[in-house]
């Protein structure tokens, strides 16, 4: 089950973190010893981003790249502290989702460049308010109450992040400025792609009623034009780590054996023994079950990853 202290970086990560970042130069064109440009992302899902914008230009590296890994819980390394004060350019998702990467930089250079997806988000930092919030604190470091910070589920607020990726990567290397700006247009038209989808969702299935496991997918449902109908107790508790209330467990299984949902999404990345029954229980009810994870899939890319998650769960609502 996941751990709530998850987000706490090793108090020794910190501390040699803070002795890397002052080998950093204050104007934020920082490279390697030997002029090489660095990128460094918190996961997999942002160093994809990244790496479509960077192109052959250069190489990105990412800290969570286990498919089995839990963001949430992770604790950085030393290794990985020093690598992240290191970059010449950091790319996150924020909002509080990889906390570790605001702790270690926290104590290092203030002008190093940095991409927060989060803050990208349209609206501000409360967009994407979560309707089944009841307000009270997840994991932390942050607060599900007034926010929902998985936001590679938001194909703008990725768009965004990719553009201002390019920016920072043209002012740390002019030469290639046009390169990048060029990247990102052309992955600006993939994500048209699977806008495609979730827009064919929505014109076929608007309002139709859906169950998550935890409110992992809240942005696709949105753009999708469905409706979470999870009760709120079972969702905020799966999502803090704690086992839900009774009451709601057998108030999110009665919604799949009497088949109220059209679909299940479920977050094979942070099952447990009570999501593993609400699948068995949506399975035997013959509600179809669409499958998320918070990092890529082995051999896939952002572009291919979210295709696919957009058209299974368009599959399940046929």
């Amino acid at each position: 089950m996941r751990a709530s202290s998850g987000f706490r970086a090793a108090t020794a990560a910190v501390g040699l973190s803070f002795t890397a970042a002052l080998t950093l130069t204050a104007c934020g064109s920082d490279t390697t010893g030997d002029g090489t440009l660095t990128v460094v992302a918190s996961t997999n899902v942002w160093g994809s981003v990244a790496q479509a914008v960077a192109g052959d230009k250069v190489d990105v590296t990412s800290i969570i790249t286990e498919p089995s890994s839990d963001p949430h819980s992770f604790e950085a390394s030393p290794t990985d502290a020093a690598k992240l004060t290191d970059a010449s350019l950091i790319v996150y998702n924020g909002g509080g989702y990889d906390h570790f990467v605001d702790d270690i930089i926290g104590t290092g250079n203030s002008d190093q460049l940095t991409v927060n997806a989060f803050d990208l988000v349209e609206g501000g930092a409360h967009a994407g308010e979560d309707e089944h919030s009841d307000g009270g604190d997840s994991h932390e470091g942050h607060d599900h109450g007034d926010v929902n910070e998985h936001v590679w589920f938001d194909v703008d607020t990725v768009d965004a992040t990719a553009q201002s990726i390019a920016d920072k990567l043209g002012q740390l290397d002019p030469d290639n400025a046009d390169a990048y700006k060029a990247n990102a247009a052309t992955f600006h038209g993939q994500l048209e792609q699977i806008s495609a989808i979730t827009d064919g969702i929505a014109a076929a299935h608007k309002d139709a009623p859906v169950a998550q496991t935890e409110p992992i997918a809240y942005y696709l449902l949105q753009s999708a034009g469905l409706k979470d109908v999870t009760p709120p107790d079972f969702t905020s508790a799966i999502e803090n780590g704690n086992d839900p209330a009774p009451a709601a467990i057998a108030a999110t299984r009665q919604l799949l054996t009497d088949k109220q949902v059209q679909a299940l999404v479920y977050n094979v990345q942070t099952q447990d023994r009570v999501t593993q029954d609400v699948r068995a229980t949506a399975e035997s009810a013959g509600v179809p079950v669409v499958e998320v994870t918070e990092t890529l899939p082995e051999g896939l890319d952002y572009i291919q990853w979210q295709t696919n998650t957009a058209e299974s769960l368009a599959a399940a609502l046929q």
